[in-house]
Parts: C-alpha cells; sequence; structure tokens
C-alpha cells in the first residue's frame, strides 16, 4: 500500500470542510459514508442530489454543475453553524476544487482533502463492472452508475492534484484506509 500523506492547511477551527475526490469506484462514498458516521458529520453526496435532480426531469447533462452548487450551498448552511461538513463527489477538475477551497474560505472552514485511488486497473475495473451491473441504485433512485468505458473517459479528463491532501490507495484493506483518513482528520 502506497500512501500520500502532506499536512492539511493549518487553519484550525470549528468549522471543518472534508472533500473526498477521485475517479468512479475508487471507493471514496465508502470511505466517506465510514467517516460521516464514526464522526457525527454532515455527508453531501453530489450522486444523491444529481438523482434527485434526475427524478424530478432533470437531463444528466443539466444536473452536473447545478448539483455541485447545490451541495456548495448545503455545505455552506452547515459550516456556518459550526458543523463538519464531508462532500464526496468526483471533483475531476480544478474548477470544480476551487468551488471547494473557496467555500472553505468564506465560511471560516479549515479544508481537509482526501482523494482516493485504485492503482490496479483490473481492480477498479472490476468493481466499476460489478457496480454497474448490480441493483445498487435503491441506495440512490434515479441513479445509475458509470460503466468502465465512461470511468476510462473520466480518468482522461481527471486533472492532477498538486497540493496538501491525504491520497489512499485503496488496494489496501477498507480498515487500513479507515484509520488513514481516521488519523488525517483527528479522529
Amino acid at each position: 500500500m502506497t500512501t500520500t500523506q502532506t499536512q492539511p492547511d493549518s487553519d484550525a477551527g470549528a468549522r471543518v470542510l472534508i472533500e473526498f475526490g477521485g475517479l468512479p469506484g475508487t471507493g471514496k462514498s465508502t470511505l466517506a459514508r465510514h467517516l460521516a458516521l464514526r464522526s457525527g458529520a454532515v455527508l453531501l453526496r453530489v450522486d444523491e442530489i444529481e438523482a434527485a435532480m434526475r427524478r424530478n426531469g432533470l437531463t444528466p447533462e443539466q444536473t452536473g454543475v447545478a448539483a455541485y452548487s447545490v451541495a456548495h450551498d448545503l455545505a455552506a448552511s452547515h459550516l456556518r453553524r459550526g458543523m463538519t461538513v464531508i462532500a464526496d463527489a468526483v471533483n475531476p477538475v480544478e474548477a470544480a476544487r476551487a468551488g471547494w477551497r473557496n467555500l472553505a474560505r468564506e465560511c471560516g472552514a479549515r479544508h481537509l482533502i482526501i482523494e482516493t485511488q485504485c492503482p490496479d486497473p483490473a481492480e477498479h475495473r472490476n468493481r466499476v463492472e460489478r457496480r454497474a451491473t448490480s441493483p445498487a441504485d435503491d441506495e440512490l433512485p434515479g441513479w445509475s452508475h458509470p460503466t468502465w468505458p465512461e470511468v476510462q473517459l473520466r480518468a482522461e479528463e481527471y486533472q492532477p492534484r498538486f497540493y496538501n491532501r491525504l491520497v489512499v490507495d485503496t488496494t489496501a484493506s477498507v480498515d487500513e484506509c479507515h484509520e488513514l483518513v481516521a488519523q488525517y482528520v483527528g479522529l
């Protein structure tokens, strides 16, 4: 297991925004959900917001940027009340990441970034294909998980990150990944 870890921003305070990012199928939702349960933080999952928008008549082309905007507004509301917020989204490009950074700054929140990666292509493909064919959509009504070719297209567009964050190699055991995340956020 390889893990890249740098120290989080030092603007410590009661308000914390924890940004999870990474390609679909790399384990970010699994880790974000576990962290939310363990810490009592508010979990905002962009996929859930997009699914609700689709159930209400919007097309996938209409939901992308709008779902991030809704997530930012909800996160701001919770952060202003002093709560910890976990944002779970692919965050593939700098513009999406800058939105979270700016939100943390505007709300006076500490900003922690966790990026998930599954560097074993065969394992990553297996996870994506297993999920795409399973009826896990009862978890997110109106949502369909991306196919492996769709994830590959996203990977080509995924911009590298160069700043402070925890990079979690999710080919490690789930327990090891949970522990790395907990240590990074100070649990």
